[in-house]
């Protein structure tokens, strides 16, 4: 494989969703080099080839289980091999799950925290000790609105969302001083495979208007961002209703 050496280099974790496929197309707009990760590694190595042919960028395929916590640290060194040192890290990877299963399944609930929760600490443990020690760069990852306040129809998706959220406000806390950015992204209803199917009287946004939301984030080191931006002033309504009004509620 080609070695490339660059300050350029961002790692999108997740990369065949589709915010994350937006988000690449950006981050290749602008000149950075990708290592894109997922699970189906042929739909990456495509996804790579096309961002190399259409924006002439540098961009190579790995893959990623989120659950095989023991292969991350290899999955960093062997980017960082073939790459060079690392700018950022993007972590678009997750999982809805289906609630009513995880009620009854003991299973589901897990699968659901481990993949939205327990996968992202796992490789932002190594990713940001690393940064820690660069002493540059940046951290990315999509919590959601549905960590904000726990509903009926998605709680234990929310619940892991919620961690995430809390985990990286930690995380933003402790590597300020080293000069580390830490964003937080928390999308609203957006239209992609992992949402279809479901009803919101909220109009589902566009990925390619998230993964500029997203950009932009990054590069204007915002903290917690909201998308669509509207999001914020919804989700502040809902955490202010009182709580014997939100259970009338069918959300």
């Amino acid at each position: 494989m080609l070695r490339r050496q660059t300050m350029n280099n961002i790692l999108i974790v997740g990369s065949t969703s589709g915010i994350a496929r937006e988000i690449a197309k950006q981050f290749a707009a602008h000149g950075y080099s990708l290592a894109l990760a997922g699970r189906d590694v042929e739909a990456v190595r495509q996804q790579a080839a096309e961002l190399a042919t259409e924006y002439g960028t540098y961009a190579v395929a790995y893959p990623f289980e989120a659950l095989q916590f023991d292969r991350h640290q290899s999955l960093i060194d062997q980017v960082r091999t073939d790459c060079g040192e690392l700018e950022g890290l993007i972590l678009c990877h997750g999982y809805l799950g289906d609630q009513h299963e995880a009620q009854q399944s003991m299973d589901e609930s897990r699968r659901i925290f481990e993949i939205n929760f327990l996968s992202c600490v796992s490789l932002l443990n190594i990713v940001s000790t690393y940064l820690e020690a660069r002493g540059h760069g940046f951290i990315c990852a999509l919590s959601s609105v549905a960590g904000d306040r726990g509903k009926r129809s998605n709680y234990i998706y929310g619940a892991a969302k919620g961690a995430l959220t809390v985990y990286l406000q930690g995380l933003r806390h402790r590597l300020r001083p080293s000069g580390i950015h830490v964003v937080t992204v928390k999308p609203g209803f957006v239209d992609t495979r992992m949402t279809q199917g479901m009803a919101s009287i909220i109009p589902a946004a566009k990925p390619e208007r998230v993964a500029k939301g997203i950009y932009w984030a990054i590069v204007k080191h915002k903290n917690t961002v909201y998308l669509p931006g509207y999001w914020r002033w919804i989700m502040g309504v809902l955490r202010c209703v009182p709580d014997f009004i939100f259970q009338k509620l069918s959300i």
